[in-house]
């Protein structure tokens, strides 16, 4: 097991964590690793440490980590894979449980024709080529919440194949330049979920829920292309809004309908791969990333050390920011894969050999489900660039948020403001109060018919940007109020009178003469002096464009008129 050893880096600043462990040959332990969840914005000390090793230093060697997947996505569909059983999230225990789910004797898996479905839409959209003939095998091993002792896959030959996922990572300093990537898809193969042990310490039991136990799962294995944790939380990003684009997979991580299994290694350049480790059940993009980014830099201070790396399974310890050992893997294990001999060949047409008289309940027409793609991520980023005039950056976050296009979407349509404009306030201050708060977009107390009514009051010059700002912090506050009444109470409404303004502005210039002078120099920071001085005077209801459009114009007229009428009488005095 793992020994954590807490040590303080700083003191009342951080804690680091060191992790000893199992998981290295090395007669001293293993080096100690940190992790620390630094600010939003701010690089883990995880992702420093990953950064600084794979520099060169003077002596030192670079080092290449390698990262694979294996994505398990829970099917959207009403039964489970081979049988009637119903599927239902967090239904009481045992209860959507039928014979064949219990594996009691002289029961028959049914094949669930709209989990084929999915599993065939799901290739094509990720180029994959769809076998016409596959497999199911049994893969044998014992864990209690596995009645039948073995599971129904596809080991040998699997519905779909050779395929791949592009994924746009945000690059440079202020992350606004759009890199694609590519992730090749070895196999896509349908297979039976187990079901959950529950272990209550406080009784000393563990409980077994078979509720899940033949749920359908859609097994995506990317082969290992990736290099780090954003790379591989991205690219599950991706899959996650395809398969839910589909409709073949809600992939709620939080319940468990998207799990990761990742496996890692590193190695010098040029020289063969590393022993690789496999991090288990990862249900968040975010534990994902930290995952990965820990483990390779685990393994490259182990090897510098002198260490070797186990072939084992480890998990994440998500409270502690470090992998932990589960079992190790040294000695391979048979899992006894035998052709499945209740389930015969799964055979799949396309329009050319679709036999004449078939029925269409019958039968799974691939040419058919191919018509029936709906729009993917990637075309409905290039439409927001190219309907809205967006930077790539910006589509990639709207897409990426959960529920935030529809909002962008749904402002859009009640508003006349500028698109451009809408992008801005939905993405910085929109989602800096969701982020801020740590709140979903769907738990937002702005609706988008309210921002939609803040920015129709901005567009026609009701209120300056200032007060916009101070307008939907008190929507956010004020639940149930709208922007015009929030307008009304605070005063908020910009000055219509154009000359009380025009003489505001004329008093302000005599009271700073030397502002003044300084303008008439050049000096640009002396009018937006003046624009301050009048929008404070104003309580900020002044419209700061055209306070300066008055005090360059009455800054022209005295420069056109001379000198004032009072240094004219002093001069004939002299």
């Amino acid at each position: 097991m793992a020994a954590p050893v807490l040590r303080c880096c700083c003191p009342g600043k951080r804690w680091a964590l060191a992790c000893i462990d199992r998981g290295s040959r090395h007669g001293r332990g293993a080096p100690p690793g940190s992790w620390f969840c630094g600010k939003r914005g701010q690089r883990s000390v995880v992702q420093q440490l990953l950064s600084a090793a794979q520099k060169l230093r003077k002596g030192e060697r670079e080092w290449t980590a390698v990262v694979g997947l294996e994505i398990h996505a829970q099917i959207s569909s009403n039964s489970k894979l081979f049988s009637a059983s119903k599927v239902h999230f967090a239904a009481p225990p045992n209860s959507l449980v039928s014979f064949f789910d219990a594996s009691l004797p002289g029961t028959l898996p049914v094949l669930n024709r709209r989990c084929v479905e999915a599993a065939v839409m799901t290739g094509l959209a990720l180029n994959c080529h769809i076998n016409k003939k596959s497999l199911f095998d049994r893969k044998h091993y014992f864990y209690a919440d596995l009645p039948a002792g073995y599971q129904i896959t596809q080991q040998r030959l699997p519905i779909a194949v050779n395929g791949s996922l592009v994924y746009s990572v945000c690059a440079g300093k202020k992350q606004n330049q759009v890199i694609s990537k590519t992730v090749r898809i070895k196999q896509i193969q349908l297979e039976q979920d187990s079901g959950k042990t529950l272990h209550d310490d406080l009784r000393s039991q563990t409980l077994i829920d078979l509720n899940r136990a033949g749920v359908g799962l859609l097994e995506v294995v990317l082969e290992p292309d990736m290099s780090c944790g954003e790379e591989a939380a991205t690219a599950v990003r991706e899959l996650q809004l395809i398969l839910q684009a589909l409709g073949t997979s809600q992939a709620n991580m939080a319940e468990g309908q998207l799990r990761v299994d990742a496996n890692i290694s590193v190695h010098h350049p040029g020289e063969p791969l590393g022993v690789r480790t496999e991090v288990k059940n990862l249900n968040s993009a975010r534990f994902l990333a930290k995952a990965i980014d820990y483990e390779i830099q685990r393994q490259i201070n182990e090897l510098e050390n002198g260490g070797e790396i186990l072939n084992e399974t480890r998990s994440f310890d998500y409270k502690l920011g470090c992998t932990v050992p589960m079992r190790d893997k040294e000695g391979k294990q048979d899992y006894r894969f035998i052709p499945e001999p209740n389930l015969p060949p799964l055979v799949l047409y396309d329009s050319a050999s679709l036999p004449a008289n078939a029925d269409p309940q019958q039968v799974i027409n691939i040419d058919q489900i191919r018509e029936q793609l709906p729009e993917l991520p990637s075309v409905t980023r290039e439409k927001l660039v190219q309907q809205y005039g967006m930077l790539p950056e910006h589509s990639l976050t709207l897409l990426n948020e959960v529920g935030l296009l529809e909002f962008f979407q749904n402002v859009i349509k009640e508003t006349r403001a500028e698109p451009k404009k809408v992008t801005s306030w939905v993405l910085n201050t929109f989602l800096g109060f969701l982020k801020q708060q740590n709140l979903a977009v769907s738990e937002s107390p702005v609706t988008p018919s309210a921002l939609a009514e803040l920015l129709n009051l901005l567009d026609r010059k009701a209120i300056s940007s200032a007060a916009a700002k101070q307008v939907f912090e008190e929507l956010w506050r004020n639940e149930g109020k709208t922007p015009a009444q929030i307008v009304s109470e605070k005063q908020l409404e910009l000055m219509q009178d154009q000359e009380a303004l025009e003489q505001l502005c004329h008093a302000m210039m005599e009271e700073h003469p030397q502002v003044v002078m300084d303008m008439k120099k050049g000096n640009p920071r002396a009018i937006n002096k003046l624009i301050g001085l009048v929008r404070k005077a104003t309580v900020n209801r002044a419209d700061p464009t055209v306070i300066k459009e008055i005090l360059e114009k009455q800054l022209s007229s005295r420069n056109v008129s001379g000198p004032s009428d009072g240094h004219r009488s002093g001069a004939c005095e002299t």
